[in-house]
């Protein structure tokens, strides 16, 4: 087992993530502005950016820099050029809840997008002022008390933000200035934020020596069984065409859970997904998931309808025959249908045209298999990130078909609340750029309780003991991990 690695404080002057002193004066510039403009209209973002050296890690400073209590997030996707957004602290705190969050979190930030005194960005996305974090899946949903500190809708601008795109890394920090603000204070708290960072490893997995960890559902597996059976009548019965159903594990560990050697682990194993870690209060949401809901760049947003799945082997041609035998299953490729056909059906009204393949192809992750369709649309006017994110959520991939039954009954068939499982997690920029994907895979860590969330499409062919078997799979991405 290696040794824990030492934590380096660096001097203000002298760390490589330190102010440059060009950096600084274009900072007290931008906060004089805000405080002439606050004395007009209200409060003001101010904000500067610089590049960093490219061997600085931004989840691992986020990690070790982190203090109790306050917001942090780490958003990667390691094999998309490492591209990396990671934010600690909070200028602005965005929250919401109930029907219309999303179209209000949005109007707030494009308010305080468009006044802010910050330069557009420079460096990879992600690289200049963004809001970054997620949404619950329900309108209602984050109500039981372990979502407590997650709200229904709740975006960050980040104190200090890091940014990564190939070999390129870039630091941002922001403050929200008021009239009566005086530019040297606030010069000074970011400064003071800025010498506590601390850069190190992140920490390998140390499991306990002695003590195992307790495994045990929220509810008996015969109840999500029985859930499916019932989904399944309500669906033969003309009542809708599919539901997702859900189900929470819970893992009980002999200490707290190591949330950075975790991160580590599922960023290494599942570089192709969006891997991130997103941190309220003493809990942390933490997920490795291979659907992305929207990407917006311009007038160019992107999506993958992501929906019918099989497993893995270790033998290629056994690997090769389960894959093959997914893409030509009725049942899969109908699953799946239903996801694209609603995804592209959304994007058309706001869209010059919208683009997707055929035929879905088979994309692989470490432990899973899925059909994979990507979607492609021109924008007609500039629709936001967020606003791109409320329009196509929830997907039939996580929620169901019709939407509204759908989502009407997962609450009475589950019994459980979902609270950030299958919302958007992701970040936006002052452009309206930015990227979402769906919480998949994760699990809500508490100190020595983790609770894990997986579900499956359930369409009239479904069968409930295998429904239940294909939620073990999903689990597998992170239950071998934290227990």
């Amino acid at each position: 087992m290696k040794a824990p690695a030492t934590r380096l404080v660096f001097d203000a002057a002298t760390s490589p993530l330190a102010i440059p002193a060009a950096r600084r004066a274009a900072l007290a510039g931008a906060i004089e502005r805000a405080v002439r403009g606050a004395r007009h209209g209200g409060e003001r973002l101010a904000a500067v950016s610089w590049r960093l050296d490219c061997a600085i890690d931004p989840s691992a400073v986020v990690f070790a820099s982190r203090r109790p209590g306050e917001p942090w997030i780490c958003f990667e996707q390691p094999d998309r050029n490492r591209a990396a957004i990671a934010g600690l602290g909070s200028a602005v705190t965005l929250e919401d809840h109930g029907p219309g969050r999303f179209s209000r979190v949005a109007q707030r930030w494009q308010k305080l997008a468009a006044e802010a005194c910050a330069e557009p960005p420079q460096g990879p996305p992600g690289s200049g002022l963004v809001a970054a974090g997620g949404f619950a899946f329900a309108d209602d949903g984050s109500s039981a008390l372990h979502w407590s500190a997650f709200a229904g809708a709740s975006l960050v601008v980040p104190q200090i933000a890091f940014a990564r795109g190939g070999d390129e890394v870039w630091c941002t920090v922001a403050t929200l200035v008021r009239a009566g603000d005086t530019p040297d204070a606030l010069i000074a708290t970011i400064e003071e934020r800025i010498a506590s960072l601390r850069t190190a490893p992140l920490p390998l997995l140390d499991p306990h020596p002695t003590e195992r960890h307790r495994i045990g559902g929220a509810l008996a597996p015969e109840h999500y069984e029985a859930a499916v059976a019932r989904a399944v009548e309500l669906i033969r019965a003309g009542r809708l065409e599919k539901i997702v159903l859900a189900r929470e594990v819970e893992v009980h560990a002999p200490k707290d859970h190591d949330v950075a050697g975790v991160y580590d682990v599922l960023r290494g194993a599942f570089g192709g997904c969006f891997v991130f870690a997103v941190g309220r209060g003493d809990a942390a949401f933490l997920a490795a998931s291979p659907e992305l809901l929207i990407r917006r760049e311009g007038l160019r947003a992107s999506t993958v309808a992501l929906a019918g799945s099989t497993g893995r082997s270790a033998d290629p041609a056994v690997d090769d025959h389960l894959g093959e035998r997914m893409l030509r299953s009725a049942k899969e490729r109908g699953e799946h249908a239903i996801v694209a056909e609603r995804i592209a059906r959304e994007l058309r009204p706001h869209a010059v045209w919208v683009t997707m393949p055929d035929e879905p192809t088979v994309v692989r992750m470490a432990n899973i298999q899925h059909l994979a369709t990507p979607i492609r649309a021109q924008l007609a006017r500039p629709v936001g990130a967020l606003e791109l994110a409320g329009l196509l959520h929830p997907t039939p991939a996580v929620g169901g078909e019709p939407s509204a039954v759908a989502t009407a009954l997962i609450p009475a068939l589950e019994g459980i609340d979902r609270g950030w499982f299958a919302g958007p997690v992701g970040w936006t920029d002052t452009n309206g750029d930015g990227e979402f994907c769906v919480a998949l895979r994760c699990a809500l860590v508490d100190g020595r309780v983790a609770r894990c969330f997986a579900g499956v499409g359930v369409v009239a062919e479904s069968d409930p003991p295998a429904e239940l078997a294909e939620t073990e799979v999903k689990l597998g991405a992170l239950l071998p991990v934290l227990s």
